[in-house]
């Protein structure tokens, strides 16, 4: 085993983000590594990322989201740890998700599944999510939905909530929802005119008078 990672931010920080019963589960994973995990300010595009070194002196960096619920970032930190896992043991020989990865992330779920820590609905879309696992867990429309259920309430609706040709705002742009494509729906920015797949558990501002 590696000597511990002195890069890691303290178990009493990570406390703030993580359920209780799976922090020392993922300070454990991170202080086995050299690795760089960082909690940042929230990003609209993704939920986390896993950064490869530029070169040999390089350390490897982890980004969560710090806006994300206890489940969330607990799900996101193991799909960047799986990727984390591939670049130790597999280095430029895999696809960013491919079946490594897979492999990867399919063991860091497993105590996850076996635990009574976890509600039951999203244990059983967390097994879901093991024998069909995706790149992301926004790619598993079901797994997203259930993690969605644990955010602080707040004024905004997802996307796939308001009817077809409605207007809603997004990170300060107008745009017109279009046609579902698989979890995406292909919406118009009024401004530019150009056509963006905005993800359907987006969580958009609708418009409430379009005259």
């Amino acid at each position: 085993m590696s000597a511990l990672n002195q890069n890691i931010i303290s178990k009493a920080y990570l406390e703030k983000f993580l359920p209780p019963a799976f922090t020392s589960y993922v300070h454990d994973l991170l202080s086995q590594s050299n690795v760089i995990f960082n909690i940042v300010k929230p990003r609209t595009t993704k939920l986390g990322d896993f950064r490869r070194p530029k070169n040999p002196n390089d350390t490897p960096k982890i980004t969560i989201n710090s806006n994300l619920n206890p489940y969330a970032f607990l799900i996101t930190s193991l799909h960047e740890i799986a990727h984390l896992r591939v670049y130790e043991n597999y280095r430029k020989i895999s696809k960013p998700h491919g079946v490594e990865w897979k492999f990867e992330f399919q063991k860091l779920l497993q105590p996850l599944i076996l635990s009574n820590a976890i509600p039951e609905n999203l244990r059983q879309s967390l097994k879901n999510t093991i024998t069909r696992t995706k790149a992301a867990s926004c790619s598993d429309i079901i797994l997203s939905r259930e993690l969605k259920k644990y955010d602080s309430p707040n004024q905004k609706v997802f996307l796939e909530e308001i009817a077809f040709g409605r207007l809603f705002t997004l990170n300060k742009k107008t745009f017109k929802k279009g046609k579902l494509r698989r979890t995406r729906y292909l919406c118009h920015e009024m401004h530019s005119r150009r056509d963006y797949l905005v993800h359907a558990l987006a969580e958009v501002n609708p418009i409430l008078d379009e005259r």
